[in-house]
Order: C-alpha cells, then sequence, then structure tokens
C-alpha cells in the first residue's frame, strides 16, 4: 500500500502496533516493516524510495589534497590529549566518487566517544582526523552511480566513517538516511546516535529482545544524552526505571523524562539505594555509560541472572572482571556498540526508522540543552567532560550560524 494512501486509522494502528505503548504480543514484540514506517514518516516530500539500490567504495575518503579541491573549515586533531588539542583549521575536500555524497552539515551531535578518540582511548585509523560521528546536513553532490539520494536531500548519519566535526564532509551513500521533514535539523543530530543506542540497549541487546513490563532497570548518567533517551523508552515499555544523576537540576530532569526512582550518586550509596528500592531483589538489567567509578557497584545490584550493560566509560576503563565472579549470580555481561547493530543497510533503516516514528510520535522528547559553535567544540568538550551539561550537545557550523544572524 502507498504510505500516501493510508487513512488516519492505519496510521494510528501503525505507531500503535508497531512501537508503543502496546507493542506486546503474548510477551512478544509485533514486528512491522520499518522501510514502511519511514516512508509514512517522510511521505511530506517526494516520494522517496529507501530501498534503493546503492553502491559504495570500501575505503571513504574524508577529505582531499588535490588542487581543485574546496576549503571548508573542519575540527582537526594533530596530537592526543585533553580539549585543548583540538583545532580549528581549513580543510580541503574533493568531489565524491563512486558510491560517495557530500554532504554540507547543519547541525553536528557530540557524543563521549568523541572524547575517547581524541584522548586515545579508541584508535583513530590516520593522524591527524577530524572527530565526530553523528550529523545532519544537506547533500551538495552526488558520485557516480548514486541512485537512492539527490542534490537537495536532508540526510542524518551515525557512526563510521568518522568526521562529521566539518562543514562538509564526502561520505558513503549507503551510511545515510534521509531525515523526515518534520524532525528539525538540530534535533536529528542530537538524536540519530544517541537515539540509535537508545533503541538497541532496550530492544535488542538485553535479553537478544527488549525491556519489558515488569522489568527493573537501572540507568547511569540518567539526564545524559543517551541516558535521557533511554529512562523515556523504558519507562514507555513499562519498565520501573531507577537513574542516577549528580545534581539537583538532574534530578529534575531524570524524573520528566521517567524515573520512578533518583538517586543522587553524590550523596547517597547507590548500591545500598538500589537495594532498598528493589526489597533486597536487585535490578533486571543496568546500563551503565560511566565505566570504573561504578562498574563494581552496577554488578552488586543485579538480582540473579541479571544483565550487566557496559557501554562507555566517561570516568576510566573498569578494571577487569574474572568471568568467576559473575558465577554467585550467573550474571550476564555484555560490552556492545551501536557499529555492531547496524552492520547492515536493513539493520540500519530500520533503527533509524523506529528512533524517528518515536519522535515524531512523542514517546521521546529530545531535549538539545546546549549548543556551540562547531569553532568552539574544546569548550563544548570541557563542558562535557566536566559534567556541566545535561541532555544532548549540538555543534552548529559556523558558516549557519553567519548565514541566519
Amino acid at each position: 500500500m502507498n504510505c500516501k494512501e493510508m487513512n488516519i486509522t492505519t496510521r494510528l494502528w501503525l505507531h500503535r502496533d508497531h512501537l508503543l505503548p502496546y507493542p506486546f504480543d503474548s510477551g512478544h514484540y509485533r514486528r512491522r516493516p520499518l522501510p514502511s514506517l519511514l516512508q509514512l514518516l517522510l511521505s511530506k516530500k517526494e516520494n522517496t524510495s529507501l530501498r534503493s539500490k546503492i553502491t559504495t567504495k570500501s575505503v571513504p575518503r574524508a577529505f582531499s589534497t588535490s588542487a581543485s579541491a574546496a576549503m571548508v573549515k573542519a575540527i582537526r586533531v594533530h596530537e592526543l590529549g585533553g580539549p585543548e588539542v583540538l583545532k580549528w583549521e581549513d580543510v580541503e575536500i574533493g568531489e565524491p566518487n563512486e558510491g560517495e555524497i557530500c554532504v554540507k552539515n547543519q547541525a553536528i551531535g557530540l557524543n563521549f566517544i568523541d572524547v575517547y578518540f581524541r584522548k586515545g582511548v579508541y584508535k583513530a585509523a590516520t593522524m591527524p582526523f577530524t572527530p565526530g560521528m553523528e550529523a545532519v546536513g544537506v547533500v551538495t553532490a552526488v558520485g557516480p552511480g548514486i541512485t537512492g539520494r539527490k542534490v537537495g536531500d536532508v540526510v542524518a548519519y551515525a557512526g563510521t566513517p568518522m568526521g562529521s566535526y566539518s562543514e562538509e564532509q564526502i561520505l558513503p551513500a549507503n551510511k545515510v538516511v534521509p531525515l523526515p521533514p518534520s524532525i528539525d535539523p538540530v534535533v536529528g543530530a542530537s538524536i540519530i546516535l544517541k537515539g540509535m543506542t537508545a533503541h538497541f540497549l532496550v530492544r535488542r541487546c538485553f535479553k537478544k529482545c527488549l525491556v519489558e513490563p515488569g522489568h527493573i532497570v537501572l540507568v547511569h548518567a540518567a539526564a545524559g544524552g543517551v541516558g535521557s533517551l533511554l529512562c523515556q523508552w523504558a519507562n514507555a515499555l513499562g519498565a520501573t526505571v531507577i537513574g542516577t544523576v549528580s545534581t539537583d537540576d538532574k534530578a529534575v530532569q531524570a524524573k520528566e523524562d521517567g524515573c520512578h526512582h533518583v538517586i543522587m550518586y553524590k550523596e547517597e550509596d547507590f548500591v545500598a539505594r538500589v537495594n532498598e528500592i528493589t526489597s533486597g531483589n536487585g535490578v533486571h538489567v543496568v546500563y551503565d555509560s560511566v565505566g570504573k567509578d561504578t562498574f563494581q557497584g552496577s554488578l552488586a545490584c543485579l538480582r540473579g541472572r541479571g544483565f550487566m550493560v557496559s557501554f562507555g566509560q566517561s570516568s576510566g576503563v573498569p578494571d577487569p572482571v574474572p568471568l568467576s565472579s559473575l558465577a554467585a549470580k550467573s550474571l550476564f555481561l555484555t560490552r556492545p556498540s551501536l557499529m555492531q547493530y547496524t552492520t547492515t543497510r536493513d539493520e540500519l533503516l530500520e533503527t533509524a526508522g523506529e528512533v524517528f516514528a518515536n519522535v515524531a510520535s512523542a514517546v521521546l522528547r529530545v531535549r538539545v540543552n546546549h549548543k556551540y559553535p562547531l569553532s568552539q567544540a574544546a569548550q563544548a568538550h570541557a563542558d562535557l567532560e566536566a559534567r556541566k551539561t545535561s541532555g544532548s550537545v549540538v555543534l552548529i557550523p559556523d558558516s549557519i550560524i553567519g548565514s541566519t544572524s
């Protein structure tokens, strides 16, 4: 059925059945074809095929050094270290090759993984490099053989190749997804990576399925970019949500985002509080993006056969864990990555489609609490690491700011 022919009843059924709050059928999630859902969201524009054949080269180009290349501004890292190593420089960008597109970024998402690469916790493939793994922009050129994208398309991307801290970048066409017209580019840039991360955490990582009614979940950094979305999504799926935060303001936000219980970890022992809240039974799953400072306590919060999901390390890499230490409660431990859950084009479209649909239907409220000019990425990194931010942080290219001022 063409999505434009769907009536209001069909639209409501699709949202209710595929998404929330009624996604369960005899204990199983009723799945619907997500590409159709993305098509529904995109129906305000021309009929855009999401499954058009797109080819790509195995090694994408970020920048060019050819004489004919155009000059753009970007953040470059020449040495590993603190925020001060983020340098605002001129770089040259060439034309897209076969399977590639050129995108002029409108908004760029800041994530803790950018800090990991800047510090060298994760190793960049080249040095110098341009950080950034999340952005929304407009297609300005397409390479040979591209049939699924055209100049003027607004697209979002998350993950590899790294390099979104730039006014423009060359990307493999099969790495981007169309941004629904109902979603603002700034919101899109703040939700595509974080939202897809929240998606696989609550829907696919825990018991290879999803959080369910009756589950008790613990979310560390509950007021952060991913934490905020995790709390909302888990709450909407019927779970009891416990969140840890560092300040009173963040506690208020966490409550608004669906936390039933908020723990001020600087003032309270979160392990003791979780034990009190759960009457000594523990939680079904812990989502821990903090790492070293919370890891052992997170394991202690789990009930028998509980799931420890460590998906970040903002406080440092956790100490090694002997496998035998998991045996007492038969615990499960995983260290997942978004890129392993969007390895195929279908997985990418499915994941992005559900995220955008949940935003459009107000299941997820996106908090873009901080915006910085791209040239001030160093200050944004410093504030993020100092825990001065909450919700999502977005970098706006200076050329975009200049054109709207």
